[in-house]
Formats: C-alpha cells, structure tokens, sequence
C-alpha cells in the first residue's frame, strides 16, 4: 500500500515511536506525535544499541550520528563482586568485526531521533495525555483534555503502562520478579575504558559503562529482594540503600558506589508479551506489545526492529489490515524469544557458594578454549538484521520540508 499523504498518529515520543515517526516521514506520510510530556526529552541514563539496533538505525539513515555521540563498546568483562577480578573478557572487536556496540545516553538517541523528525516535517503535539482509545475500523483517542484525534492509521509506542495496549488485549497484572533495580550516573573519574563491566554477587550484580565523550559512568544495579519497588524509571531512592545493599563489593565497583549522589530505584515486572498487536487501524510496538527485562540490553533494540518492520510491512502490502497482519507475523516470535531470554540471564550473574566458585571456573576456561563460541552465543539477538533482504525504506515522494510544528498543546 502506498504510505504517501497517509496520515498517521503516533502515541508516544520515546525510542520506538520516534523512530516510526522517521521511518514514516520519509514514506511520505503525514505524521503526528502525541507525547504527554512538556517536551521530547528522556528521564533515565544509558542504554546499549546492539548491532541489530545499529542496523535499524543505519537504514534510517542515522548510524554516523549514533558514532558521534556514543561509546562504542570494546568489550564485555565480567568480575567477581569482592574484589573486582576478572572471571570472562569477551572481546568484541576481535570476535564480533563489523558488528558494532555502541554506549549511549538515552537522552541522546532520543534526541538524534527528534532532530530528525523535525527535519522531517513531523507535527510533535506535547502534552497530549491519552485518556483511552476506542477501537473501530477506525480507532478514536480521547486525551484527557477532552479533544479526539485518530488517523488512517494509530500507532501505540506509549510504553510499559499503554493506553493502546489495554485498548487491544485488555488489562492484565504484571508479576514481579523478586527484583529491584537502581540506575545512576557518575564521573569518570578512573579512566574506565569503553567496556562493559559485570560485577557478579550473591543475589546481586552491578554494570557499569562509559557514555558520551567517556568522561561520564553509568551504572545498573539489580538486587533480589522479596520487597518490591515502584515500576516507573523516575523513582528517587536513597543511595545509601543502593550502598548498603552493594556491601562488599570491591575493585572499581567501590568507588563508584561510593560516588553516587542521585540515584532512581524501579521495581522488575515481568509483563506476557501481548496476544494482540493490531485491530482496525490500530497497532502496538515496542514496550507497549512486549516489555522486556534489562538482562539482555535489547528493550531500545526491539522497540527500533518494530517500528522499520512496521513500515516496511505495510509499504509491501496490498491493504492496511494485510500490512499488520504481516507486521505481528514477523515480529511476534522473535520478541517473545528475546523476552524469554532475558528473563532468564540474571541468575547468572547471582549465584551464590557454593555454585559461584566452579561457575566462574567454568567460565575462565570457556574463555580461554573457546573465546569467539563465548562472543557468538547470542548472534541470534545482536547479528539479526531486520532490514537485510528488504527494500530500503527510502523516499517516497517529496514529504513537507518546511520544518516542524512542535506545540506545548
């Protein structure tokens, strides 16, 4: 079906819906962004953009921009807790080549991707909240000030809490993990190269990378605790809990830790991947169709292979409801498998004695046999390619130039 003059809404600013919005602009779609902040922007600290998000990325025409405002990553070294030593260095560049990792703070990408929807013509409408959707032929949003709004085709990139993903399956109760995370950012005040770090602990690990021009650390830390925690990424907590709960923690770890002067605490929930991803007009994608745990870094990724499948479904089909069938087809299993896999990588990086020792025994030796077997493990997430094989999403007739219209309501 042709994309061009279609007029499409977009139900969130985030990673996913604003990389569909790229991708649609560039079909020649006239697209709207509905965000219910006071402007594009993104709470949070650092993600990892994995070689299959980097290849979304590079179709839409954005790979050279990810270089130059990200870390890309060397290597993933994991450690033992107490004294920082070095159980397992996988190295990318050496067994990974031509396949890029990249580092990058989230309000970064979010802000390469707003940059160039802007440059797109896209009309970015802030403080739009969606109160609900009802779902037709042709869906209905009702924002919370009372206004409508739809379109010839309605996409829910509104994210783990989503409007259109109740509107399409209903409510359903996400079960807790029995996990806790605390995220931060601090100096890079050691010089820490551009790896990423795993401090495994009892019940407990920590990751940490470097960001922007490498002078800044993030930080992860996810404990097992029976107490659960608010599921929202703007949770202030104390970082004294986030020190007392890393007791014992040594190396590098120590010190970063004991840096840390603001630090967000949320909850892990693990949510069913959706059943229903369309209806009518109406589409889900990213953490709104398939929410998924940190363990394997691929939420951002995920979220990118959604919104270029989505357009390249539908550019490729003969109607819109042939187009979202073949959408769901093609993305459905993969999601659930990598939000499978992700559930069950933490406990890895938990173990406690007496299994930790000869794990990481294990591990060393895995290291040094077999080191490339140790990198490749997961080439089925990070080396999957959603754009090889399909036409470049490229421009489809001449969109709006003339610059964005961004509104506070």
């Amino acid at each position: 079906m042709k994309l061009k003059d279609q007029k499409i809404t977009i139900i969130g600013a985030g990673i996913g819906g604003l990389a569909a919005a790229l991708a649609f602009s560039q079909q020649g779609a006239k697209v709207t962004v509905l965000e219910q902040a006071d402007a594009i922007a993104e709470v949070g600290a650092g993600i990892q953009v994995s070689p299959n998000g980097v290849a979304v990325l590079r179709a839409l025409g954005l790979a050279d921009d990810l270089a130059w405002c990200s870390q890309r990553g060397r290597a993933v070294v994991l450690r033992s807790h107490r004294y920082g030593r070095e159980v397992l260095r996988l190295d990318l560049d050496h067994y990974s080549p031509g396949q890029n990792f990249y580092f990058v703070h989230r309000a970064d990408l979010i802000g390469l991707l707003a940059d160039a929807v802007r440059r797109r013509g896209v009309r970015v409408r802030l403080l739009q909240k969606v109160d609900r959707i009802s779902v037709a032929q042709r869906s209905v949003v009702h924002l919370a000030n009372g206004a409508q709004c739809g379109g010839d085709l309605v996409v829910g990139a509104d994210g783990l809490h989503s409007r259109a993903r109740i509107a399409l399956n209903g409510a359903s109760a996400p079960r807790f993990t029995g996990q806790v995370a605390w995220r931060a950012t601090v100096a890079n005040l050691n010089n820490h190269p551009p790896e990423a770090q795993i401090y495994m602990g009892p019940g407990r690990h920590l990751v940490t990378y470097p960001l922007r021009d490498g002078g800044l650390m993030n930080l992860v830390a996810v404990q097992e605790r029976k107490g659960w925690a608010e599921e929202s990424w703007s949770h202030k907590d104390d970082p004294e809990n986030l020190r007392a709960a890393f007791a014992g923690f040594g190396g590098h770890a120590a010190g970063l830790l004991e840096q840390v002067e603001d630090v967000a605490l949320w909850g892990l929930f693990r949510h069913p991947v959706a059943d229903h991803w369309h209806k009518g007009n109406l589409a889900i994608l990213g953490d709104a169709a398939h929410p998924t745990l940190p363990f394997m870094a691929q939420g951002a990724n995920l979220a990118l292979e959604d919104s270029w499948v989505l357009v390249d479904a539908l550019r490729s089909a003969a109607t819109l409801e042939e187009g979202l069938a073949s959408y769901q087809l093609r993305r459905r299993e993969r999601a659930a498998k990598v939000v499978d896999a992700a559930t069950g990588n933490a406990w890895k990086y938990h173990l406690r004695q007496p299994l930790a020792w000869p794990a990481h025994q294990i591990l060393r030796l895995g290291g040094r046999l077999a080191p490339e077997r140790m990198v490749r493990q997961f080439d089925w997430i990070y080396g999957h390619d959603v754009t090889a094989g399909h036409q470049p999403l490229g421009e489809d007739g001449d969109a709006d130039s003339s610059g964005p219209v961004v509104t506070p309501a």
